[in-house]
């Protein structure tokens, strides 16, 4: 079990907000992540580190997409891919997490792609104003609304959380929760040349593997920490990509890049931001089980497997 926690309330409470949605890219399958995850046993795991676990089945946003689903195909607005879609279901997914936060439950948020994470910040920090953000990436994901070259939004949530880059009239609903202070990055690897220019102007810390490889992943935590949660007493939300592994720890992810972490490197984080028994909201994003292909069931359990040990680690399962 994790540290107590001066956030949570007793007895401690994880709530699984399954997400099931892959509107932010284009690629197939990571809408199946969270299915994949909850199928290997993930609820029963955490119950077995000694936590309560609250888990109504996944949100699959049908009346959303049906709604949307006669001008599905006019969803684009200049670069960006279904910026309607994406904004209906994170302001849905803001709304869950911030009502199970605000009840001092832990939401658990599965993707699904990352584009969600607009909606898990905005709900933390709805509940957790102060809050902090680390986020776990190979891609910085803070692209704007000009700087994009793809126009998928999975690459932009971190713009949109500051509020700097054009505003969409469709995320009306979205504020600028985040601060450049508040948030730290750990993993990065690729990260465009435009993104370069925004972590640069608005000051924001990154730990990319450069740093990774020449402190250690312990002393970039330490690091990390000091930058955001200087006097380890903030609330704090965690959300982790898959991609930050290696592709040959997680191959099964829509974006990977080599030179990642290693595996007991991601644990590791996990393990350490939970040893704070700071908390308050987690992440796991980006399992896709048909990449590389259906039929390399392998590299799709080990994903899975992956995303379930990164929970447990956040969670509180230590290695003696």
């Amino acid at each position: 079990m994790a540290t107590k926690s001066p956030f949570l309330s007793e007895p401690k409470t994880v709530s699984i907000v399954g997400c099931p949605f892959r509107g932010g890219q284009a690629r197939a399958g990571v809408d199946e992540g969270p299915i994949y995850l909850v199928k290997a046993g993930l609820v029963e795991q955490i119950e077995e580190l000694g936590w309560k676990v609250k888990f109504d089945g996944h949100h699959l946003f049908e009346d959303i997409e049906q709604e949307l689903a006669p001008t599905r195909n006019e969803d684009v607005l200049g670069k960006v891919k279904n910026p309607k879609l994406v904004s209906r279901v994170c302001e849905a997914v803001a709304k869950t997490v911030g009502d199970h936060a605000r009840k001092g439950e832990l939401p658990l948020t599965l993707g699904g792609d990352h584009s969600l994470a607009m909606g898990t910040v905005s709900g933390v920090f709805s509940a957790y104003p102060d809050a902090c953000l680390i986020w776990c990436d190979a891609h910085a994901d803070i692209n704007t609304v000009e700087s994009t070259g793809s126009g998928n939004l999975h690459g932009m949530p971190v713009s949109f959380l500051l509020g700097i880059g054009q505003k969409l009239p469709m995320f009306e609903w979205l504020k600028p929760v985040l601060k450049p202070e508040k948030i730290v990055y750990i993993g990065l690897r690729d990260v465009d040349k435009a993104e370069k220019k925004i972590l640069k102007d608005n000051g924001i810390k990154a730990f990319s593997m450069h740093e990774v490889d020449k402190y250690g992943i312990g002393k970039v935590v330490e690091m990390a920490l000091d930058h955001v949660n200087p006097k380890r007493t903030l609330p704090i939300h965690l959300s982790f990509d898959v991609d930050a592994l290696d592709p040959s720890v997680a191959p099964s992810t829509g974006t990977p890049v080599r030179g990642g972490l290693s595996f007991r490197e991601g644990h590791y984080i996990c393990e350490a931001i939970c040893e704070t028994g700071l908390l308050v909201g987690l992440d796991i994003m980006e399992v896709n089980p048909a990449l590389p292909n259906m039929d390399d069931k392998m590299s799709v359990r080990q994903t899975v497997a992956i995303g379930c040990s990164l929970t447990r680690a956040s969670l509180g399962e230590t290695l003696l």
